[in-house]
C-alpha cells in the first residue's frame, strides 16, 4: 500500500496543501469547520503527519529574519523589542543575525534565505547602497530600517525607513556653528564604504562649507575598528586628539555612546565641559539625559521608526500594500553639553 501523503489528505478534502498544513498546526487564520473536515479524514485515513515536515513548515513559512550590523550600538536595543514584540502579535517567529562590520548584509541575508524559507527580513545598519542585482535576489520582502535611499533612485521592490543622516548631522554642526565655534572636531566611522557614519561625516563637512570654516583634518577623527561606536572607542579618539595638541572648542561625536566615552577622557584631562569644550552627540539615547552634563543630541525617532518598519513588512507580506520610502524628521534636542565658544578662539 503507497503511503499516503499530504498532497492525497489535500485531493480527498479539495483543499490546498497549504490548508491541510494550517490545519495539522492548528493555525488561526483557518475555518474552524474546514480544520475538523481535514482533521477528521486525516483520522480516516490514517495520515501521520512527517514531523520535521511540520517544524520546517512551522519555522520557515512564519519566520522573520532581523539582520544587525552593529549588534552591541545600544541604539538597536530598542528597536529590536518592539520588532519582537510586533512579530510575535502576528505568531510569527524571529530570528536575529549579526552582521559583522567588515561583512555584505546582503551576502548574510542571502545565505540565510538558503537555510530558511523566509517570510520577511529587517535589516538594522548597514550600508545605504546595494548591489541591485544581490537585492533582487531576495525573494521574500524586506525593509532597510535606519537607513536610507541616499542618492538613489527609489526601487519599487523594497522599502526604507530612516532619517536623513546628513541633513540630520549638518543640522547638528550648524547648531554648533551658530554658537560661534568654528575649530570644530569630530570623532566619526572610519570603516570604507558607504555607511551611515559616511553620511554623518559628508553632513558636517557640508555644514563648514556652507559657512565657509575650512575643514582641519586634524580635528577628523576616524574610528576603524570593529566597533566603532563604542564608549571605549570614543574615550581613546578624544584621548588621541587632546594627545595631538590640535586645538579645538567642540567635538560632535557621531553617536551617543561615543560622545559618553570622549566626556570621560575630556573629564581626566581637566577639561571642563562645555565651559571649555562643548560636546554633543547623535541618537537620542536615555543615557544622555542621565549623565552629567546631560548631552546635547540629535534624537532619533526610535519606536516610530520600528513600528512603521513592521507596519510596512507585515502590509507586503499580507499583501495588504507596496513597499514604501519613509524618512521621519530628527529632532535637535539641546540639554547642557554644549555653549558658546570660548572667548579665546576669538581673540
Amino acid at each position: 500500500m503507497e503511503e499516503i501523503t499530504i498532497k492525497d489528505i489535500a485531493r480527498k478534502c479539495n483543499v490546498g496543501v497549504s490548508t491541510v498544513s494550517r490545519a495539522i498546526n492548528n493555525h488561526p487564520d483557518i475555518n474552524p469547520k474546514t480544520r475538523e473536515m481535514v482533521m477528521a479524514v486525516i483520522r480516516e485515513t490514517g495520515y501521520i503527519p512527517n514531523n520535521s515536515a511540520r517544524n520546517l513548515k512551522r519555522t520557515d513559512a512564519k519566520c522573520i529574519a532581523v539582520l544587525i550590523k552593529g549588534i552591541t550600538n545600544p541604539f538597536f536595543s530598542s528597536m529590536i523589542g518592539i520588532i519582537e514584540s510586533h512579530v510575535q502579535k502576528k505568531k510569527y517567529t524571529m530570528v536575529m543575525q549579526h552582521v559583522e562590520a567588515y561583512e555584505d548584509e546582503l551576502d548574510v541575508a542571502l545565505e540565510l534565505v538558503k537555510e530558511k524559507r523566509l517570510r520577511g527580513i529587517v535589516f538594522l545598519g548597514g550600508a545605504y547602497r546595494h548591489d541591485r542585482a544581490k537585492l533582487l535576489k531576495l525573494k521574500a520582502p524586506f525593509v532597510f530600517c535606519t537607513i536610507g535611499t541616499q542618492g538613489q533612485e527609489k526601487e519599487p521592490f523594497y522599502s526604507n525607513v530612516s532619517v536623513d543622516d546628513m541633513a540630520e548631522s549638518r543640522k547638528m554642526t550648524e547648531y554648533l556653528l551658530s554658537l560661534g565655534h568654528r575649530k570644530i572636531a569630530i570623532i566619526a566611522e572610519g570603516a570604507q564604504g558607504e555607511s551611515v557614519g559616511r553620511l554623518r561625516l559628508e553632513g558636517y563637512k557640508a555644514a563648514l562649507g556652507q559657512w565657509k570654516v575650512p575643514i582641519d583634518h586634524r580635528l577628523v577623527c576616524l574610528a576603524k575598528d570593529q566597533d566603532p561606536y563604542s564608549m571605549e572607542n570614543g574615550y581613546r579618539m578624544a584621548k588621541r586628539l587632546l594627545a595631538s595638541g590640535v586645538g579645538f572648542t567642540a567635538l560632535y561625536c557621531i553617536s551617543d555612546f561615543l560622545a559618553v566615552g570622549a566626556c570621560r577622557a575630556l573629564y581626566e584631562s581637566g577639561k571642563k565641559i562645555p565651559e571649555e569644550v562643548s560636546v554633543t552627540g547623535y541618537d537620542g539615547l536615555s543615557i544622555g539625559d542621565f549623565y552629567t552634563p546631560r548631552l546635547t543630541t540629535i534624537r532619533q525617532p526610535v519606536e516610530e521608526m520600528a513600528k512603521k518598519t513592521m507596519e510596512i513588512l507585515f502590509h507586503v507580506i499580507e499583501e495588504k500594500c507596496g513597499h514604501e520610502h519613509v524618512v521621519f524628521p530628527g529632532e535637535l534636542v539641546v540639554r547642557e553639553s554644549a555653549g558658546t565658544a570660548c572667548r579665546q578662539e576669538h581673540d
